[in-house]
Parts: structure tokens; sequence; C-alpha cells
């Protein structure tokens, strides 16, 4: 008896270029809370990071004869997400609205809670991760996008290295190099906390 395999990011997008719109389904069902994740540490704010979120997936949607099979469809869509968060920093920052402790404990619904804490280490653990969200908004872009795709999203040297365009030893030099200023960012807090 053969093992049936589970079709892969890039048989659905071939699909959905052919015509099949439940291809396209599938894969809004297999990135929409990943890209939510990784949209959320870019701007701190859920509302934003949704409607960030679904403009992706309406590029997608657009632009899916665009999709070549030269890189992984992950690294596609995780570039196009990636390049709209950072335009919405961009504009936040000609309109001198970004604030840098706009992210709190309340837009953390999304995640799914721990359920090995007991409640003093659940609140423990929550002040620490409010307090790690505000270091990694505090990284330059470059630092902060990095930290995002390896620590958080957990991606390898090489997808990261094609979403961003830069040579892997580039990456792995921006990942040690933001992993030690996270480290000054949260002593400093510690100390100012």
């Amino acid at each position: 008896m053969s093992e049936i395999q589970p079709i892969t990011d890039e048989q659905l997008i071939a699909q959905f270029q052919a015509g099949k719109e439940s291809a396209f389904i599938e894969l809004v069902n297999r990135y929409k809370d990943r890209l939510l994740n990784f949209v959320y540490r870019f701007v701190g704010d859920r509302d934003e990071a949704e409607d960030i979120v679904q403009d992706t997936f309406l590029k997608v949607y657009k632009n899916r004869h665009a999709y070549r099979e030269v890189a992984k469809f992950s690294t596609w869509i995780y570039t196009i997400a990636g390049n709209l968060a950072r335009s919405e920093l961009r504009k936040r920052r000609r309109h001198k609205t970004y604030n840098m402790s706009q992210i709190g404990l309340e837009d953390r619904d999304f995640d799914p809670p721990d359920t090995d804490l007991g409640p003093d280490s659940h609140v423990s653990f929550r002040f620490e991760e409010a307090e790690i969200q505000r270091a990694i908004r505090q990284l330059p872009d470059q630092f902060r996008t990095i930290i995002i795709l390896r620590d958080i999203q957990e991606l390898s040297y090489e997808e990261i290295s094609r979403i961003l365009d830069i040579p892997m030893g580039t990456v792995k030099s921006r990942v040690n190099r933001a992993r030690l200023k996270m480290q000054e960012l949260l002593k400093h807090l510690k100390e100012n906390g």
C-alpha cells in the first residue's frame, strides 16, 4: 500500500494558476496564521497586521501568474508580506505616528496560551514577552526582520537569504548582531523597568 503524499505549496499555486480556486483557499488556510504572526511582529497592531495579511493574499491572488517555481512559495509570500509591512512602517514614520510602546498585552490574543504554566508563571511570561516585543520594535529594520524570520518564524538561513535577497553570510552575521542588540535592549529594559 502506497502512502499518500501531501500536496506541496508549489503544487497548490500551480493548481491555482490553472484556475482551481480551492487551491488558493488551501494556501490561505496554510499561511494566514503564520503571516499574521510575522506581520504583527513588525507593526505591533493586530488590526493593521490583519489588513496587511489580507493585502498579501490579494496580491498573491492578483499576481498568481507572476510566481515561478524558481523559489519556494513560502519565500515568495513572506517576501510580499514583509515588503507590505515595511511599507506600512515607512508610512507611519512619514506621518510621525510610529509609537514604540504601541504593543500591549491585550494585542496578543491571537497567540495560543502556554497551558503548562501556572498563574504566577503565566503573568511573568506575559510580562517578559511584552519586554521582548518592545525590544524587537526598537531594533533597526534590517535586524528586526532578521530576528523575526529566524528566531520567531524559525526559517532557515537559506530561506531568509532568498526572502531578503542577501548572501547567506550576511544573514548569519546580521542574526548574530541582531541577537547582541536584543541582549543590550533587554538588559536596558530590565535595568530601567
